[in-house]
């Protein structure tokens, strides 16, 4: 089966160093030929963001595919929209002729329509973790905010130098600056 591994992390202080190796030993344990490697730092809540995805996709609808199989290392790295938008993914790919299985969710690879409900499960479950994780982000910085602590960069930070809204002001800039522009 030709296969393609799509990796994501949410933020840059994240790596797919962890999901890479463990992805292509799966691939590899199962005879599967690894085509190519989809790979992108980018929130899965940040709807239309994720470019890769994107581009598999595109490849399907326009006639390009060369895979059969979408490897990931867990249905949350495709979507935290919740069951509806997974199962949609899924059933998008499958009209295409190309299945989504998880390295994390070993049960992606059973056919059938039980596969569908614990899709729908696994996608509810992401949303509502997702939302957890979000809601005691939100607790914590009130809490601080009770305590008196501040919130955001350090004072003094910031630039010192006074900016109008679309950048420097000319007149702080240097005088070689300045004489390039006067």
């Amino acid at each position: 089966m030709r296969t393609v591994i799509y990796l994501r992390v949410s933020t840059t202080e994240q790596t797919t160093d962890n999901q890479l190796p463990a992805l292509k030993a799966y691939a590899e344990s199962r005879g599967w030929d690894i085509v190519d490697c989809y790979e992108e730092v980018e929130s899965a809540w940040k709807a239309g963001h994720q470019k890769e995805l994107s581009r598999l996709l595109n490849e399907c609808r326009n006639g390009l595919r060369k895979f059969d199989i979408v490897l990931v290392w867990s249905l949350d790295r495709l979507s935290r929209e919740g069951a509806a938008a997974i199962l949609n993914l899924v059933n998008t790919f499958k009209a295409y002729g190309v299945r989504i299985i998880s390295y994390q969710e070993s049960w992606t690879e059973a056919p059938g329509e039980i596969g569908e409900v614990l899709y729908a499960i696994a996608g509810w479950v992401a949303k509502m973790e997702s939302q957890r994780r979000s809601e005691r982000t939100k607790a914590g910085l009130a809490r601080a905010v009770a305590q008196g602590k501040k919130l955001g960069r350090p004072q003094g930070s910031k630039d010192k130098k006074k900016r109008s809204r679309k950048g420097y002001l000319l007149r702080y800039a240097s005088p070689e600056l300045r004489e390039k522009y006067d």
